[in-house]
């Protein structure tokens, strides 16, 4: 099942209900459009203004940056490990993506949001505030690393089609 683009007023409530790690690692992603297994496997000694990522599921390298109070709250929360994101049972490792999912998916189901959401619904939020800025669809295709542009619309119109799926479930029908 895929998941969907997430509503900012419900972002910001999931962003609030997170636990710090696993907020910290959403805001990774809503600032870099990474996938969720490609912002865990960062090193400490990667974190920047302007640090290379090899995309896990491409392949392909991409370069991002991180303001700095991100970075900083990411050092800090990682403590003596070589993981930006350690693993809360054994510091060597890295946290898992199935733990940010299933905390997402916990605080989705509690707040009740009526849309199937995840990890990669950050990506989609990400894509979307980049059509908003720049309203050039082959740039946000650049920054998604996506090879077909058809796949990239999908992602950057993700906030009209959710909006209007929010606006027909909001109008009782007539009788």
């Amino acid at each position: 099942m895929r998941t969907n683009y997430i509503l900012q007023k419900q972002l910001d409530l999931v962003l609030a209900l997170l636990g710090p790690v696993n907020r910290t690692v959403c805001q990774v992603m809503l600032h870099t459009g990474l996938r969720v297994g490609d912002v865990l496997t960062i090193r400490k000694d990667q974190l920047g203004r302007r640090m290379t990522v090899r995309e896990s599921k491409t392949n392909k390298v991409k370069r991002c940056g991180l303001p700095d109070w991100l970075a900083d709250e990411i050092r800090a929360q990682a403590g003596a490990s070589e993981w930006a994101f350690p693993s809360p049972y054994d510091p060597t490792k890295h946290r898992t993506r199935q733990a940010v999912w299933k905390d997402i998916k916990r605080i989705a189901k509690v707040v009740r949001i009526p849309v199937n959401i995840g990890t990669h619904s950050m990506r989609k939020v990400y894509a979307v505030d980049l059509m908003r800025r720049y309203g050039d669809i082959a740039a946000v295709q650049r920054a998604l690393n996506h090879d077909n542009p058809t796949v990239t619309i999908l992602y950057a119109l993700a906030d009209q089609l959710a909006q209007s799926a929010e606006l027909r479930r909001s109008v009782k029908p007539r009788r």
